[in-house]
């Protein structure tokens, strides 16, 4: 079962529930899949729907950094219960450990195939090659400073 179906079901679910909370949640997230489906006319894959997922546990996240700021928890606490229920549709995550050990991995091996020393100007074409590999698996920011520190180190 594709994870789309699998969201759809839960959604399903959190209807025969009469669970408002997780319902609306949910029915943002297949907006925004349906959305992207529509905008460039493709059929999400697992992958892409991560990346969707992803993209709005980070929207949340600064949402509830406003909205502590402003002295809205209230706000701020339906952030946060709309980021669980998103984080629950994401594989398990790596350690920072283990991202830093992917990281220096990829960095070796693209030292290797180009046979030169990468260094902080390598930076953009480091992350696109950690991104493809890790994509789904680890947070980017995460992701971001394992690399500027393989590349300084």
């Amino acid at each position: 079962m594709s994870l789309k179906d699998q969201i759809t079901e839960d959604m399903k679910t959190a209807m025969r529930a009469k669970d408002s909370e997780r319902l609306g949640t949910i029915r943002l997230l297949l907006s925004a899949i349906k959305q992207k489906e529509v905008d460039e006319r493709v059929v999400v894959d697992d992958v892409m729907v991560i990346a969707i997922i992803d993209k709005m546990i980070k929207q949340r996240k600064d949402s509830i950094d406003a909205f502590t700021k402003a002295n809205r928890q209230d706000m701020a606490d339906k952030e946060a219960a709309e980021t669980t229920v998103l984080t629950a549709y994401l594989p398990a995550r790596l350690s920072a450990d283990e991202v830093l050990t992917a990281v220096k991995a990829i960095v070796a091996g693209l030292a290797e195939a180009s046979g030169t020393k990468i260094g902080p100007g390598d930076m953009g074409k480091v992350m696109a090659a950690v991104k493809a590999q890790l994509a789904g698996k680890a947070d980017m920011g995460e992701v971001s400073a394992a690399v500027k520190a393989a590349l300084a180190g």
